[in-house]
């Protein structure tokens, strides 16, 4: 499953109903880029769990209402009610057991 770009207009809709995780991001990121291809890959294997991700800098509504501080930050959410977060950046294996641990 790919990765969704998500703004103010999709976003509740995105995490409304099952399992998703948010990386919330910005280009300019030098961590926000380490952290994409590991992001990348854990959604192509992970099936049950939707992927998206948030620019900071064009969602600065998005950033503030989940009060993402530092980037990256990822956002486990679950039929729309947040059950985990991690600061900083994954690999793929650290997302993976982040999604067994927060589902």
């Amino acid at each position: 499953m790919a990765v969704t770009d998500l703004d103010s207009g999709s976003f509740d809709d995105f995490i409304k109903k099952g399992n998703s995780i948010v990386d919330f991001y910005a280009d300019w990121c030098g961590p926000c880029q380490i952290m994409k291809p590991h992001f990348e890959k854990a959604s192509k294997e992970m099936k049950d769990v939707k992927f998206g991700k948030v620019d900071v800098d064009a969602n600065q509504d998005l950033a503030g209402r989940f009060q993402v501080m530092s980037i990256p930050t990822t956002i486990f959410f679950k039929d729309g009610e947040q059950v985990d977060r991690h600061s900083g950046a994954l690999r793929e294996s650290d997302i993976k057991e982040a999604v067994e641990k927060a589902f």
